[in-house]
């Protein structure tokens, strides 16, 4: 009897140190997850993208407990196959680029996988105050910075733009710029007629100090035209957006050109992770916004849209239990 009782209590020992030695190795695993560092590839700082990244990576370690680190690059040309590569686990860029690194030309990015719309992207043309351009239309025989030689993707957004006012890139006096902030640059000096870029940049603020004020031209409305526009560019959609001090040069309500701006990984980033992401954006959105005020346009309803490039595991698997079906671009 004595025997027996030693035994079980030697017994109920070692269960004791097992149970322990289990809690231990959960602990540690819990501990490793916490740990567990997720890089956040963005564009430079000073650049929208920037303030975007760093808006997520502050909601998802203080809210969702994911350590996540802004990782700034050359550009998104630059980031976007390091993130296809697993190189980086995450990566934000406009959904020009990433359509054109998914299904453009070689070398294409075949892992990438789409993870949601972050926010959308609004571009215009600008004339100034006082030219006799009413509407994109009225830019034919216009002298229109074109190319983008170092923009590539920009080059075919600014013709899928022309496009909506039916005018083609043999309809305008072409001046050839590298970028963006070239082709803002000839529009101050006089050398182009009109300032393409996009709102909220500081450029347009620029131009709009540097010559008097500037005046975005309307898009007129066209089924036709738009179907034309969608041929450059399938993801565009129109947008109205209001005359606040926020939109340089829009005097009343008005429709302009409208894409995304796309939170993206590999496979290499766990389901699991990649669902907790988005569960903490989606009940984060007024912590994101107080970071980066134009994230006040996050919006779960439009996470999940409809795009021919592939959506992560772990992202289908969050709009699948919480019913969020794709969303067609209209």
């Amino acid at each position: 009897m004595t025997w027996m009782r030693w035994n079980d209590r030697h017994a109920g020992r070692r269960r004791g140190i097992a149970a322990c030695a289990g809690l231990a190795m959960l602990a540690c695993a819990s501990a490793a997850a916490r740990a567990q560092t997720y890089g956040l590839a963005t564009m430079q700082p000073g650049t929208l993208a920037h303030a975007t990244g760093s808006a997520i990576a502050k909601v998802l370690k203080e809210k969702g407990g994911l350590n996540t680190l802004v990782q700034s690059t050359a550009g998104e040309s630059v980031l976007i196959p390091m993130v296809a590569k697993g190189e980086i686990d995450l990566g934000i860029a406009n959904l020009a680029e990433v359509q054109a690194a998914a299904e453009g030309s070689p070398p294409l990015q075949p892992d990438l996988r789409l993870i949601g719309t972050i926010h959308p992207l609004r571009t215009a043309f600008w004339v100034r105050k006082d030219a006799d351009m009413q509407s994109i239309a009225d830019l034919k025989g216009k002298r229109v910075p074109l190319g983008y030689s170092a923009m590539r993707t920009v080059d075919m957004l600014v013709q899928a733009q022309l496009a909506l006012g039916g005018v083609t890139a043999n309809d305008v006096k072409p001046v050839l710029v590298p970028n963006a902030i070239r082709g803002a640059d000839d529009f101050i000096a006089g050398s182009a007629d009109a300032l393409y870029f996009a709102f909220g940049g500081p450029k347009v603020r620029e131009a709009d100090a540097t010559v008097g004020g500037i005046r975005v031209l309307a898009i007129p409305d066209s089924a036709e035209n738009l179907a034309a526009s969608r041929k450059l560019f399938p993801y565009g959609y129109l947008t109205q957006v209001p005359p606040i001090p926020l939109y340089v040069g829009v005097t009343r309500p008005t429709q302009v050109y409208t894409f995304d701006y796309m939170l993206f990984a590999s496979p290499k980033t766990k389901d699991d992770v990649v669902y907790k992401m988005i569960d903490t954006l989606v009940n984060s959105k007024a912590e994101l916004a107080a970071v980066a005020p134009h994230l006040q346009e996050f919006s779960a309803a439009a996470l999940h849209k409809k795009f021919n490039m592939p959506y992560h595991a772990g992202a289908l698997k969050y709009f699948a239990d919480h019913n969020m079906p794709a969303v067609e671009i209209r």
